[in-house]
């Protein structure tokens, strides 16, 4: 295989390819996002939250991420789902069978549909950020932010510079942990070794917090004159389709509740 062919396979690669969800503007994926997981608030069951997660699920391949991509940034979600979920299985209010019973602590049926929609409930909320934002560029959302959102550019900038420093930290966690390993200090004590390494990579955060400050500073960032931007960010038709297609889930999803029954309303 020559090297144009390497390059050619591997820009056909699910994570590279052009995606139908690119020429979304960024301030739409915004309010697609809110849009998308705000509803669901209204309701905790299950039907509603698995028709939304399906729904979501099976527009993967408008957002351009391969199928283990989405997975492996769906694992902090899928661990701490059931931690939520704990809280409603034995402080939720009992109904039907009790199972089990132990002073406030009670498992019931009610409780345990409680938890589990509470589990998907997190599931359904988290997926839409990891789906619409997964390869928003941040100079594209920063462009997006000052000129659609027409929010101020201080803010924008600040963000824009935070956003490329977040690379950074991974970098530095990295060499961290093959610094300890050098020195033979990094394979023992793993709970000790991690509260350390948090407690560097904060002070290395502030540091570079306070420099990349004051370099913007100097540079003028922060002055109240009027910016211009290099790139212009408008909105489209497909902004349009894309909220469309958003409202069309949510409806899917909360008209299937309130077909199956299994609507209940979060305040009731």
């Amino acid at each position: 295989m020559t090297a144009l062919d390497a390059g050619a396979t591997t820009a056909a690669t699910p994570d590279t390819r052009p995606a139908w969800l690119d020429g979304v503007n960024p301030v739409t994926k915004i309010v697609l996002a809110l849009l998308l997981s705000v509803p669901l608030l209204a309701s905790i069951d299950v039907t509603s939250a698995l028709v939304a997660i399906a729904l979501q699920l099976s527009c993967i391949p408008l957002t351009g991420l391969g199928g283990m991509t989405v997975l492996k940034r769906m694992l902090p979600l899928l661990v701490f789902a059931p931690v939520a979920g704990v809280s409603m299985l034995l402080y939720a209010e009992p109904g039907g069978t009790v199972y089990w019973s132990f002073w406030y602590a009670t498992i019931s049926d009610d409780s345990i549909v409680l938890a589990v929609a509470v589990c998907l409930r997190v599931i359904a909320l988290g997926l839409p950020t990891i789906l619409l934002f997964g390869r928003t560029d941040p100079t594209e959302l920063a462009d997006a932010l000052a000129q659609v959102a027409k929010l101020p550019s201080r803010f924008v900038l600040g963000v824009l510079a935070g956003t490329r420093t977040l690379g950074l930290f991974l970098d530095d966690w990295r060499s961290m942990g093959l610094a300890r390993r050098a020195r033979g200090v990094g394979d023992t004590g793993a709970v000790r070794r991690f509260f350390s390494m948090a407690f560097v990579l904060l002070v290395f955060a502030v540091r570079r917090g306070t420099k990349l400050a004051m370099a913007m500073e100097a540079r003028g960032f922060g002055s109240g004159i009027r910016r211009t931007w290099a790139r212009p960010s408008r909105l489209h038709g497909r902004d349009a389709l894309a909220l469309l297609g958003g409202a069309a889930i949510m409806a899917a999803a909360l008209g299937a509740a309130v077909a199956a029954g299994t609507f209940r309303f979060v305040w009731s």
